[in-house]
């Protein structure tokens, strides 16, 4: 059943005092013992991927995309002080072409080891700042942007469940801000769709009203990974957000009965009827 809160009304803010700020690693750490969007999103899926996800069976992917993206939110929600001790950008320079090398190298793989961090290349430093410009470009993303507190941590008893949540951004007033990069702006609301995006910010919103008592308005900037590095911003609907809300908290019961069980089904046991007419 949907909890019921009390809406912020329009003009009215909500204190960003109840976010604590704390390193990703430590976070990562403690959705170890925390319900967190993504492990909701994966059970929903399978629950059988979510078990193993939780016992390491199958583990965590991290690709090239997702270094972007993290050098992405790193400069445009908390600065370039930030974004330059988070993520190294160059390196070694090969002395036969006077160019650096390849990133596939061995000498451009030494380097990135030794930096502590992550590493950009030039190319990859390059992109990352045409996406950032293409959010600078919107005047909607500017004002989402222009006040509030970046990468927030809240922790909240969710249906029963240890819950906790990372923002990208909560602004006073315009409430939660989430930031994503993708292909073609087009097709941005089929992507949504597919990735859940608005069952993510459900859960959001959901564990945050835990703690205020309030359910805030939520907001998505998507931005192009490539030219011309359009960027949109969207309103998701309270109707919208309460559907999926009512979702997760339907899977989160499911979840509490696979765990007492010890069952983690495929969701596929049973013969389906494909029917293409």
């Amino acid at each position: 059943m949907v909890r019921k809160y009390e809406a912020v009304a329009s003009g009215a803010t909500i204190e960003s005092a109840v976010l604590q700020r704390e390193p990703f690693a430590v976070y990562k750490q403690k959705s170890k013992d925390h319900l967190t969007s993504h492990q909701l999103a994966d059970f929903r899926k399978c629950p059988a991927l979510y078990h193993k996800r939780r016992l390491g069976i199958v583990p965590d992917e991290d690709r090239p995309a997702f270094l972007l993206g993290r050098a992405v939110h790193a400069l445009v929600l908390e600065g370039r002080d930030v974004f330059e001790s988070g993520f190294a950008v160059g390196g070694p320079i090969n002395p036969r072409t006077g160019k650096i090398y390849g990133a596939a190298t061995q000498a451009y793989q030494e380097w990135a080891a030794a930096q502590g961090k992550p590493a950009l290349t030039d190319e990859q430093y390059a992109l990352v700042s045409n996406i950032v410009a293409g959010v600078s470009s919107h005047a909607g993303a500017r004002e989402l942007l222009s006040a509030g507190t970046a990468e927030g941590v809240l922790r909240a008893e969710y249906c029963g469940k240890p819950s906790q949540v990372r923002l990208d951004w909560l602004n006073p007033s315009a409430g939660i801000v989430d930031l994503k990069t993708c292909d073609d702006l087009t097709w941005f609301e089929a992507d949504a769709k597919r990735y859940g995006y608005a069952h993510q910010l459900a859960f959001y919103r959901a564990v945050l009203a835990q703690v205020t008592g309030k359910l805030v308005p939520v907001h998505l900037i998507a931005v192009e990974k490539k030219e011309p590095f359009r960027c949109g911003v969207w309103s998701i609907s309270d109707q919208t957000l309460s559907y999926c809300q009512r979702e997760n908290e339907a899977a989160i019961e499911r979840l509490k009965n696979c765990e007492a069980a010890g069952h983690w089904p495929t969701g596929y046991e049973e013969c389906r009827v494909f029917d293409a007419i």
